[in-house]
């Protein structure tokens, strides 16, 4: 009893029913991947135009916290704010990329014992090292930044590893790859709770795409749907499956059981496209990863992304990305090989 109100008497959070999200800075944390989170779910707002969250930023022990700049910060707030979050971000620091952490710190897997059954607890970047090494990643998939994909690998061999993607969600626990992708795990998460709308005026306020496309298309290896949504789940992921061979409209339409006009209709009401154009950048993104990965000729490239000539493939990687096959080639291998 007497913990519980020692708890209580220095509770963090304000408890006006917002939804709470506790930020962990570490020692060298990145200040842009922990200030983002703040800004991203500080704008979310209700129609009436009521804060959504409130946010807060902890430590393992108060006081003062090296950053990676020529700046301290001063926190407030110690593991406490963890044990009242609804929800838990691990930014990441600058030792993750110097040496990725080893078995947890004693004070550090203490703090994450406090977080409560039923919370969310996301990484953004390297932070999935913390994730992974507490045991939170086991069985499930996750992400970090590519240049420690190698090493996430070898260390955590129960985690299903995935580096084609900005982020995962699986069920309580999501991760993100570099540090701009907590913004895209950020509006995720926002979208998942209060919807769309109130997401893209997330993204609005800070100028940024809530759906990475565009002139980014070349980084982006999947789409990211609304994750309320998934009725035409199965299709997409037997698309994938194929995407070497001709895939109709029918055929997709098949793999929900349904007809194709009404396919179309939930197909652009969950992915914000039509199927045709969502296979295109699927096959687009497939000749990226393969130009970028493997020693495929660029004739063996289209024939793999369903393209079926080098020829169609360059119009399309054209007119998506803005680049020939061998423009994208030497920006992500360094090498010439001619398209």
């Amino acid at each position: 009893m007497d913990n519980m109100c020692e708890d209580r008497a220095m509770a963090v959070f304000a408890g006006d029913g917002r939804h709470r999200v506790a930020v962990l800075a570490r020692n060298g944390v990145l200040p842009f991947e922990l200030s983002l989170v703040h800004r991203m779910f500080g704008h979310a707002r209700s129609d009436a135009g009521d804060a959504l969250y409130e946010v807060v930023t902890c430590a393992l022990v108060p006081g003062e916290i090296r950053t990676d700049a020529d700046f301290t910060l001063t926190v407030a707030h110690g593991p406490q704010a963890l044990a009242e979050a609804d929800t838990v971000m691990v930014p990441g620091a600058q030792s993750d990329y110097e040496t990725p952490i080893g078995p947890l710190d004693p004070s550090l897997a203490a703090a994450l014992a406090r977080v409560r059954p039923g919370a969310r607890i996301a990484s953004i970047c390297t932070g999935s090292f913390v994730l992974a090494s507490a045991g939170l990643l086991s069985g499930r998939r996750a992400t970090t930044h590519w240049h420690s994909s190698q090493q996430f690998r070898e260390r955590f061999p129960d985690v299903l590893f995935d580096l084609d993607v900005l982020y995962t969600d699986d069920g309580n626990v999501l991760t993100s790859a570099g540090s701009a992708s907590g913004i895209d795990l950020c509006l995720h998460m926002i979208r998942a709770d209060h919807g769309a709308r109130v997401a893209n005026e997330v993204a609005r306020r800070n100028v940024v795409p809530p759906h990475r496309d565009g002139g980014q298309a070349q980084y982006v290896n999947r789409p990211m749907p609304d994750p309320r949504i998934s009725s035409t789940a199965r299709a997409r992921e037997w698309a994938l499956a194929n995407l070497h061979r001709p895939v109709t409209l029918r055929d997709l339409a098949a793999q929900e059981s349904t007809s194709t006009r009404t396919f179309t209709r939930r197909f652009r009401d969950e992915i914000g496209t039509s199927p045709g154009q969502w296979l295109v950048r699927q096959r687009v993104e497939r000749a990226c990863a393969l130009l970028e990965s493997s020693d495929l000729s660029v004739d063996e490239v289209a024939e793999a992304a369903g393209f079926g000539t080098a020829g169609s493939m360059r119009l399309h990687l054209q007119a998506e990305i803005g680049v020939s096959p061998s423009a994208y080639r030497n920006t992500f291998r360094g090498r010439s090989q001619s398209a």
